[in-house]
């Protein structure tokens, strides 16, 4: 599921002169995020201004709607302390807790909110950037540097034996789960040769036949993950010190924990299973 498919969301840029009534707002100390939390109900404040919340942002920025409801994000100081009923809460905890379509905005507004925090002076002159009208940018008045929001591409391959998938597990991972391989697009490379290259460095094995199955944004830190589908050639399992803790080949009958359902590690695995012998 990508952000656009979720029901009844219009992004925008240019925030409205006006509005009346609550908005939806996504306010960030750092990369906290603040959250009404009761027992396990989790819910993102809609108010009509985040001053309503004890909090006075330094910056703020728009979304755009969701079901009609406007949507912004902002950042405020690290010293700052919400009212009692709120609490700060990492976006990574709330994965599977808030619905898919909050979460995924989320992870919108926190990549938005993060550039517009490292982008107030040009990194080219050090001069204080202004935000272009019409798009989602910011200029340097002196030099004309753009400053877009960064995006990091993301090679993912579910590697195929058989009737095997070859799944592999990261130290920073949870207990038990395995998942497809992925590794960040290196300047002056392709995403086909990164997956290649990719696998190759984290197990060994050698790769043929790619094919595309989908993208998904994913705001861990700022990466856009591109899957593919591949086939195995030759090559024993060597798992890469440091990076991959573990990896083997995997049976419809024999799988181990996979990735939340929302991630799209999970609908490649799924995609590659309902396609085995």
């Amino acid at each position: 599921m990508s952000l656009l498919e979720a029901p009844g969301f219009v992004p925008l840029i240019a925030p409205p002169e006006a509005h009346e009534g609550d908005a939806l707002w996504f306010v960030f100390r750092g990369n906290l995020m603040l959250v009404h939390r009761n027992d396990e109900r989790v819910e993102l404040p809609v108010v009509s201004r985040p001053q309503a919340l004890g909090v006075e942002p330094m910056r703020t920025q728009y979304l755009g709607m969701l079901e009609g409801r406007h949507c912004f994000s902002a950042e405020c100081d690290e010293r700052t302390e919400p009212h009692d009923h709120l609490r700060w809460a990492g976006l990574r905890s709330l994965f599977g807790i808030i619905d898919d379509a909050t979460f995924l905005l989320a992870g919108r507004a926190v990549q938005i909110m993060d550039w517009d925090r490292s982008h107030q002076f040009c990194g080219r002159c050090g001069t204080p950037t202004e935000r272009k009208a019409g798009e989602r940018s910011r200029v340097c008045p002196a030099c004309g540097q753009t400053h877009y929001p960064r995006l990091a591409p993301v090679a993912m391959a579910l590697v195929r034996r058989g009737s095997e998938l070859l799944l592999a597990r990261s130290p920073h991972f949870p207990p038990g789960m395995f998942s497809a391989l992925a590794g960040f697009v290196e300047p002056g490379e392709s995403i086909e040769e990164c997956l290649v290259r990719e696998v190759k460095e984290e197990v060994g094995v050698d790769v043929t036949n790619l094919r595309y199955f989908a993208s998904q944004p994913w705001p861990f830190p700022h990466s856009l993950m591109v899957a593919f589908h591949c086939d195995y050639v030759s090559g024993e399992i060597v798992p890469q010190e440091g990076e991959i803790e573990a990896a083997d080949w995997f049976s419809r009958n024999r799988l181990p924990v996979l990735p939340h359902r929302l991630s799209i590690a999970r609908r490649l695995i799924e995609d590659a299973l309902a396609a085995l012998p």
